[in-house]
Protein backbone atom coordinates (compact mmCIF):
# COMPACT_ATOMS: atom_id res chain seq x y z
CA UNK A 1 0.00 0.00 0.00
CA UNK A 2 2.84 2.37 0.86
CA UNK A 3 4.47 1.70 -2.51
CA UNK A 4 1.28 2.67 -4.35
CA UNK A 5 1.10 5.94 -2.42
CA UNK A 6 4.74 6.81 -3.20
CA UNK A 7 4.26 5.97 -6.88
CA UNK A 8 1.10 8.09 -7.05
CA UNK A 9 2.88 11.00 -5.36
CA UNK A 10 5.82 10.86 -7.80
CA UNK A 11 3.46 10.67 -10.78
CA UNK A 12 1.52 13.70 -9.54
CA UNK A 13 4.68 15.68 -8.97
CA UNK A 14 5.94 14.85 -12.46
CA UNK A 15 2.59 15.89 -13.96
CA UNK A 16 2.56 19.24 -12.14
CA UNK A 17 6.19 19.91 -13.09
CA UNK A 18 5.40 19.30 -16.76
CA UNK A 19 2.58 21.86 -16.64
CA UNK A 20 4.84 24.41 -14.95
CA UNK A 21 7.56 24.06 -17.61
CA UNK A 22 5.02 24.44 -20.41
CA UNK A 23 4.03 27.93 -19.32
CA UNK A 24 5.81 30.80 -21.06
CA UNK A 25 7.27 33.53 -18.84
CA UNK A 26 5.68 36.92 -18.91
CA UNK A 27 7.76 39.84 -20.08
CA UNK A 28 8.07 42.93 -17.94
CA UNK A 29 9.64 46.23 -18.83
CA UNK A 30 10.99 47.08 -15.40
CA UNK A 31 13.86 44.53 -15.48
CA UNK A 32 17.44 45.24 -16.51
CA UNK A 33 18.49 44.11 -20.01
CA UNK A 34 19.77 40.58 -20.28
CA UNK A 35 23.42 39.78 -20.98
CA UNK A 36 22.63 39.01 -24.62
CA UNK A 37 21.47 42.59 -25.25
CA UNK A 38 24.24 44.29 -23.28
CA UNK A 39 27.14 45.66 -25.30
CA UNK A 40 30.57 44.12 -24.75
CA UNK A 41 33.78 46.03 -25.31
CA UNK A 42 37.25 44.57 -25.59
CA UNK A 43 40.68 46.11 -25.79
CA UNK A 44 43.21 45.04 -28.40
CA UNK A 45 46.89 45.87 -28.47
CA UNK A 46 47.81 45.33 -32.08
CA UNK A 47 51.50 45.85 -32.73
CA UNK A 48 52.48 45.63 -29.06
CA UNK A 49 55.02 43.17 -27.59
CA UNK A 50 54.69 41.24 -24.34
CA UNK A 51 57.67 41.89 -22.07
CA UNK A 52 57.29 38.39 -20.62
CA UNK A 53 58.23 37.03 -24.07
CA UNK A 54 61.35 39.24 -24.27
CA UNK A 55 63.09 37.30 -21.48
CA UNK A 56 65.44 34.83 -23.18
CA UNK A 57 65.19 36.52 -26.58
CA UNK A 58 68.39 35.89 -28.56
CA UNK A 59 70.62 38.84 -29.44
CA UNK A 60 72.72 38.80 -32.61
CA UNK A 61 75.26 41.26 -33.97
CA UNK A 62 75.09 42.66 -37.49
CA UNK A 63 77.10 39.68 -38.80
CA UNK A 64 74.29 37.36 -37.54
CA UNK A 65 76.50 35.91 -34.78
CA UNK A 66 74.65 34.98 -31.60
CA UNK A 67 76.13 37.21 -28.89
CA UNK A 68 73.76 36.56 -25.96
CA UNK A 69 70.19 36.65 -24.68
CA UNK A 70 68.04 39.29 -23.02
CA UNK A 71 67.79 38.48 -19.31
CA UNK A 72 65.83 41.48 -18.12
CA UNK A 73 64.39 44.84 -19.12
CA UNK A 74 64.69 47.76 -16.70
CA UNK A 75 62.33 50.73 -16.80
CA UNK A 76 62.17 54.11 -15.17
CA UNK A 77 59.36 55.33 -12.90
CA UNK A 78 57.37 56.50 -15.93
CA UNK A 79 57.29 52.96 -17.33
CA UNK A 80 59.70 53.63 -20.18
CA UNK A 81 62.18 50.80 -20.80
CA UNK A 82 65.68 52.24 -20.52
CA UNK A 83 68.10 49.30 -20.11
CA UNK A 84 68.31 45.77 -21.48
CA UNK A 85 70.33 43.33 -19.41
CA UNK A 86 72.05 40.86 -21.75
CA UNK A 87 73.60 37.60 -20.63
CA UNK A 88 76.80 36.75 -22.51
CA UNK A 89 78.63 33.43 -22.45
CA UNK A 90 78.13 30.77 -19.85
CA UNK A 91 76.38 27.44 -20.09
CA UNK A 92 72.88 26.88 -18.70
CA UNK A 93 73.13 30.09 -16.68
CA UNK A 94 76.47 29.16 -15.08
CA UNK A 95 79.34 31.59 -15.68
CA UNK A 96 77.12 34.01 -17.56
CA UNK A 97 78.37 37.62 -17.75
CA UNK A 98 75.53 40.17 -17.42
CA UNK A 99 75.91 43.55 -19.11
CA UNK A 100 73.56 46.52 -19.28
CA UNK A 101 73.06 48.15 -22.66
CA UNK A 102 70.83 51.11 -23.58
CA UNK A 103 67.49 49.77 -24.78
CA UNK A 104 67.35 52.21 -27.69
CA UNK A 105 70.57 50.69 -29.09
CA UNK A 106 68.79 47.37 -29.69
CA UNK A 107 67.09 46.80 -33.01
CA UNK A 108 64.26 44.25 -32.94
CA UNK A 109 63.61 42.07 -35.97
CA UNK A 110 60.52 39.97 -36.73
CA UNK A 111 62.12 37.78 -39.40
CA UNK A 112 64.15 34.75 -38.38
CA UNK A 113 67.90 34.69 -38.91
CA UNK A 114 68.42 32.80 -42.17
CA UNK A 115 71.37 30.45 -42.55
CA UNK A 116 72.12 28.42 -45.65
CA UNK A 117 74.90 25.95 -46.10
CA UNK A 118 75.94 22.91 -48.02
CA UNK A 119 76.89 19.62 -46.48
CA UNK A 120 80.09 18.08 -47.80
CA UNK A 121 81.73 14.71 -47.66
CA UNK A 122 84.94 14.33 -45.63
CA UNK A 123 87.90 15.78 -47.49
CA UNK A 124 85.73 18.01 -49.68
CA UNK A 125 85.70 21.79 -49.46
CA UNK A 126 82.78 23.13 -47.44
CA UNK A 127 81.16 26.41 -48.35
CA UNK A 128 78.86 28.05 -45.84
CA UNK A 129 77.05 31.25 -46.63
CA UNK A 130 75.52 33.38 -43.89
CA UNK A 131 72.86 35.77 -45.05
CA UNK A 132 72.44 39.06 -43.29
CA UNK A 133 68.78 39.41 -44.16
CA UNK A 134 67.68 39.61 -40.54
CA UNK A 135 70.14 42.32 -39.57
CA UNK A 136 69.68 44.46 -42.68
CA UNK A 137 65.92 44.11 -43.01
CA UNK A 138 65.99 42.27 -46.35
CA UNK A 139 64.18 38.99 -46.53
CA UNK A 140 65.88 36.17 -48.43
CA UNK A 141 63.53 33.40 -47.27
CA UNK A 142 61.09 31.70 -49.64
CA UNK A 143 57.51 32.90 -49.40
CA UNK A 144 56.32 29.50 -48.17
CA UNK A 145 58.17 29.89 -44.86
CA UNK A 146 56.97 33.36 -43.96
CA UNK A 147 54.71 33.76 -40.96
CA UNK A 148 52.63 36.71 -39.96
CA UNK A 149 54.68 38.83 -37.58
CA UNK A 150 51.49 40.67 -36.62
CA UNK A 151 50.14 37.52 -34.96
CA UNK A 152 53.21 37.11 -32.71
CA UNK A 153 53.40 39.05 -29.47
CA UNK A 154 57.19 39.28 -29.53
CA UNK A 155 60.00 39.80 -32.05
CA UNK A 156 62.13 36.93 -33.36
CA UNK A 157 65.42 38.37 -32.11
CA UNK A 158 67.32 41.56 -31.33
CA UNK A 159 70.38 43.02 -33.05
CA UNK A 160 73.10 44.88 -31.14
CA UNK A 161 76.19 46.31 -32.83
CA UNK A 162 78.96 44.56 -30.85
CA UNK A 163 80.87 41.32 -30.83
CA UNK A 164 80.59 38.72 -28.07
CA UNK A 165 84.09 39.63 -26.88
CA UNK A 166 83.20 43.33 -26.71
CA UNK A 167 80.18 42.50 -24.55
CA UNK A 168 82.25 40.24 -22.28
CA UNK A 169 84.73 43.11 -21.78
CA UNK A 170 81.98 45.52 -20.68
CA UNK A 171 81.55 46.07 -16.93
CA UNK A 172 79.44 43.38 -15.30
CA UNK A 173 75.92 44.42 -14.35
CA UNK A 174 74.82 43.67 -10.78
CA UNK A 175 71.43 44.27 -9.25
CA UNK A 176 71.69 46.59 -6.25
CA UNK A 177 69.95 45.47 -3.09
Amino acid sequence: MLTKSIAAGLAGTALLATVAFAQSPTTTTDKAPTASTATTTSTTASGQWRTSKMDGLKVYNEANENIGTINDLLMDKNGDIKIAVIGVGGFLGMGEHLVAVPYEKLKFVNEAVAYTGTGAKPGATTTTTTTTGAATGTDNRPAATTTSSASKWYPDHAVFNASKDELKNMPQFKYSE
